[in-house]
C-alpha cells in the first residue's frame, strides 16, 4: 500500500538532495536519489518490497514533474516550436527518469524498508 505522506516527502528530498549533492561531485545527483529513497523507506517501513515501491513512485513524481516544466518552459520562450521539442525532450525525461528513480530510488527504499521491517 502507497503512504502518500512518504512519497511526498520523497519526492521534496529527491528534488533537494538531487541539487545539493549533484553541486558538490560528479554523479552526486544519483547519491541524492539514494539517498531519498533510503529515506522514504525508512518512513514507510514493512519490508524491503513495500519501501521500494513507495520510493519508486517518489521518484517517478519528480521525473513527470521534470517533464511538465520542459514542456511549460519551452512553450513560453519558443512558442508552438518550443511546444514540440519541450514536448519530445519531457518523452525521453520521464523515461530515463522513471527507469534511473525506479533503480536507485528503489533500491534506496528497499535497504531502508529492509532495515525499519
Amino acid at each position: 500500500m502507497v503512504n502518500w505522506g512518504a512519497v511526498v516527502i520523497g519526492f521534496v528530498l529527491s528534488i533537494i538532495l538531487s541539487w545539493l549533492f549533484g553541486a558538490m561531485f560528479s554523479g552526486g545527483n544519483y547519491f541524492g536519489l539514494f539517498i531519498a529513497g533510503l529515506i522514504v523507506g525508512l518512513m514507510v517501513g514493512d519490508g524491503a518490497l513495500n519501501g521500494a515501491w513507495n520510493a519508486a513512485i517518489a521518484g517517478a513524481f519528480g521525473g513527470i514533474i521534470a517533464a511538465i516544466l520542459i514542456v511549460i518552459g519551452g512553450t513560453l520562450f519558443l512558442g508552438i516550436a518550443g511546444f514540440l521539442a519541450g514536448a519530445a525532450v519531457g518523452l525521453v525525461v520521464v523515461v530515463v527518469a522513471i527507469i534511473q528513480s525506479l533503480i536507485l530510488m528503489g533500491i534506496g527504499g528497499a535497504i531502508g524498508g529492509a532495515i525499519k521491517g
